[in-house]
C-alpha cells in the first residue's frame, strides 16, 4: 500500500515536470521565434480552420443543446426561466456552463442552486421570502433537477 502511494506520486511528479518542460520549451520557442514558433506547434496554422469550425459536426453543440433546452416546454426549463426572468438567455448559459464545470455533482448541484439563489439576494444576508426554509428545499430540488437534465441532455 505505502508502494502504491510514493508510486503514484512519484508518477504525478514526473508527469508534472514533463508539463513544465514542456511549457518552458514553449516559452523559449516562442521568444525566439516570436509568432512563427506556431509552425513548430501547429500542423495547419495558415489553413482555414477557423472559418470551417464545426462544420464537421452534424450534431448540435454543447451551447445550442443549453439554449434549445432552455428555449424548450420541459417544466424543469420553465422553472428556471422564471427563476431567472431579470437574466438574459447568454448569462443563464454562462451561469450553467459555471456550475457544470465543477468537479463533484454535489458542488454542481450547490453551484446551481446559488445561481438560482443569485435573484432573490438582498442586501446582506436577508432574503426577500418571509418563508425561507421552503424555499431553499425548492431550489435544492430545482438545482438537482437542472443538473440531472443537463446531464442527460449533454452526456
Amino acid at each position: 500500500m505505502v508502494a502504491e502511494k510514493s508510486s503514484d506520486r512519484q508518477q504525478r511528479l514526473d508527469s508534472f515536470l514533463k508539463a513544465v518542460e514542456a511549457a518552458q520549451q514553449l516559452q523559449d520557442d516562442i521568444m525566439k521565434y516570436g509568432l512563427d514558433a506556431a509552425y513548430l506547434y501547429c500542423d495547419d496554422v495558415d489553413g482555414d480552420w477557423l472559418e470551417t469550425w464545426g462544420n464537421d459536426d452534424d450534431e448540435p453543440g454543447y451551447i445550442e443543446k443549453i439554449t434549445t433546452f432552455l428555449e424548450s416546454d420541459d417544466v424543469v426549463a420553465v422553472k428556471v426561466r422564471n427563476r431567472l426572468q431579470d437574466k438574459s438567455l447568454d448569462e443563464i448559459i454562462a451561469g450553467l456552463e459555471y456550475c457544470l464545470s465543477q468537479l463533484k455533482e454535489e458542488d454542481r448541484i450547490f453551484a446551481a442552486k446559488d445561481f438560482l439563489v443569485g435573484d432573490i439576494v438582498v442586501s446582506g444576508s436577508s432574503r426577500a421570502s418571509g418563508n425561507s426554509d421552503f424555499d431553499e428545499v425548492e431550489l435544492l430540488e430545482l438545482a438537482e433537477d437542472l443538473i440531472e437534465r443537463l446531464t442527460e441532455i449533454l452526456g
